[in-house]
């Protein structure tokens, strides 16, 4: 069951951030939300490190230049220092089911580990 712990509220919170353009396009506000040993495997089918992602994104602006749609946001806090965050985006017609885990590292909550999986809305879909 989901619960809204300060923790959970941070997580959701950073999240939110991240997926804001004016944060995806700077590689300073992007990477003061990601953990030293982030990794991602991508929507698209590509691995994800901190330094590949923060390059992707900032370089190409127009990629990441609309906001993106979240619904269906939910997390858990697995333990005092990780939060486990899912929630569907849209961005552009492209649907993706998300799964975030975010760390507590230095006293700030960092995106660790993210995957995202297309798809759509034909697709069965889960309550």
């Amino acid at each position: 069951m989901a619960d809204r712990t300060p923790a959970v509220e941070a997580a959701i919170e950073a999240e939110l951030r991240l997926l804001a353009p004016e944060v995806r396009t700077s590689p300073e506000l992007l990477g003061g939300l990601l953990h030293p040993e982030f990794t991602e495997f991508g929507a698209s089918g590509t691995r994800w490190d901190r330094a590949s992602i923060i390059t992707a994104l900032t370089e190409n602006p127009g990629r990441s230049g609309r906001p993106i749609m979240t619904s269906r946001m939910r997390g858990v806090q697995l333990a005092d220092d990780v939060v486990h965050l899912t929630f569907d985006t849209d961005s552009n017609s492209r649907l993706a089911h998300r799964s975030s885990l975010w760390r507590r590292y230095e006293g700030e909550w960092l995106l660790w580990f993210h995957q995202g999986t297309p798809f759509s809305v034909e697709s069965p879909s889960e309550a």
